[in-house]
C-alpha cells in the first residue's frame, strides 16, 4: 500500500472521529408539544431524593410538591405522566439529551441556566439558607469561616454558599439532599446550606434521633422556581406557561405548595396567575 493510501485512511479516520465528537456534543432534539400529545406521555425529570419536592413514601410511591405539580400539568395536558428519576446535577443534562421533556425539580431560574435551557414563568419559589442549631454562633455568612457546611452538589444552595462563604469554610458536597441530610443526622456535621422545606424534613429526622433542630441563621437568597424546557421548543414552553397561569389562578398550585411547605406561595408567584 502506498503512503498516499495510508494518508487518505488517516484523514478519513480523523474526519469520522470529529463527526462523532460533534454529534456527541450536540443536544438531542427535544420532543415538541405535538409529539408529547401524540405519544400521550409527558416525561418529567424529578429528583426523588429532595424532600419535600420529590421523594418516596413508605409504599415507595413518588410524592412531593414537584411530583404533584407534574401530575397536575400532565392531567391538564390530557396525557400520562412518566417520572424520570434524576439527581440535582443531572437535571439539565437529562433535558439536553432528550431523556425528559420537562424538568420539574426545584430548579431555580438563573442567568447561567437560561443560557442553556428555557424556563417557564415561576410556579413556586425557594429560599436558600444556612441553618444550624441555635447554639451555633452564626449571625452572618462571615461566621462560617473555620466551620463545616453540608450541601447537595450542583444545587443553587451549593452555588450560593460557594460564592458567599469566606475563605476557610469547609464545604462538604453530597450527591443529593437525602445523603447530605443523612450525614447531618449521623453526626458528620450540623450546619446545612439548603432550603427551609428541606430543613423542616431534616428536623423531623433529628428529633427522632434526639438531636437539636436546625434554625435559619442566614438567608442567602430568595429564588424563583421554573419548569425547565429545551431551547427551540416554543410551543411547549408557551403551553406550560398557559397551564401554570391557569392553575395559579385556580389555586391548585398554591394548595400543592402549602401541603408540602406549610405556607402559601409568595405574592410574586401568585401574581403570575392574575
Amino acid at each position: 500500500m502506498t503512503s498516499a493510501f495510508h494518508l487518505r485512511r488517516g484523514v478519513a479516520a480523523l474526519a469520522l472521529g470529529a463527526a462523532t465528537l460533534l454529534a456527541a456534543a450536540t443536544p438531542a432534539q427535544a420532543n415538541t408539544l405535538e409529539q408529547i400529545q401524540k405519544n400521550k406521555t409527558l416525561r418529567v425529570a424529578i429528583d426523588l431524593n429532595a424532600p419535600p419536592y420529590g421523594m418516596k413514601d413508605a409504599n415507595l410511591k413518588e410524592v412531593g410538591s414537584d411530583v404533584e405539580t407534574a401530575n397536575l400539568l400532565a392531567k391538564e395536558l390530557g396525557v400520562q405522566l412518566k417520572i424520570v428519576p434524576t439527581t440535582q446535577a443531572n437535571r439539565i443534562p437529562f433535558l439536553l439529551t432528550n431523556k425528559a421533556d420537562v424538568v420539574i425539580s426545584s430548579l431555580t431560574i438563573t442567568p447561567q441556566r437560561q443560557e442553556v435551557i428555557d424556563f417557564t414563568i415561576p410556579y413556586a419559589a425557594i429560599q436558600s439558607i444556612i441553618a444550624a442549631p441555635e447554639s451555633e454562633s452564626i449571625s452572618s455568612i462571615k461566621d462560617l469561616a473555620g466551620k463545616t457546611v453540608m450541601t447537595a452538589r450542583g444545587t443553587t444552595n451549593d452555588a450560593n454558599v460557594t460564592k458567599l462563604a469566606p475563605a476557610g469554610t469547609d464545604i462538604v458536597r453530597f450527591e443529593n439532599d437525602a445523603t447530605a441530610m443523612t450525614a447531618v443526622t449521623s453526626g458528620r456535621g450540623n450546619i446545612y446550606s439548603g432550603a427551609p422545606a428541606i430543613i423542616k424534613s431534616l428536623n423531623k429526622q433529628l428529633a427522632e434521633s434526639g438531636k437539636p433542630p436546625l434554625v435559619t441563621k442566614v438567608v442567602m437568597a430568595t429564588s424563583m422556581l421554573g419548569l425547565g424546557v429545551a431551547k427551540k421548543n416554543p410551543e411547549l414552553l408557551e403551553k406550560l406557561n398557559e397551564l401554570i397561569r391557569k392553575t395559579l389562578k385556580s389555586g391548585e398550585l398554591n394548595t400543592i405548595y402549602k401541603k408540602y411547605h406549610g405556607a402559601d406561595l409568595p405574592s410574586d408567584v401568585m401574581a403570575e396567575g392574575k
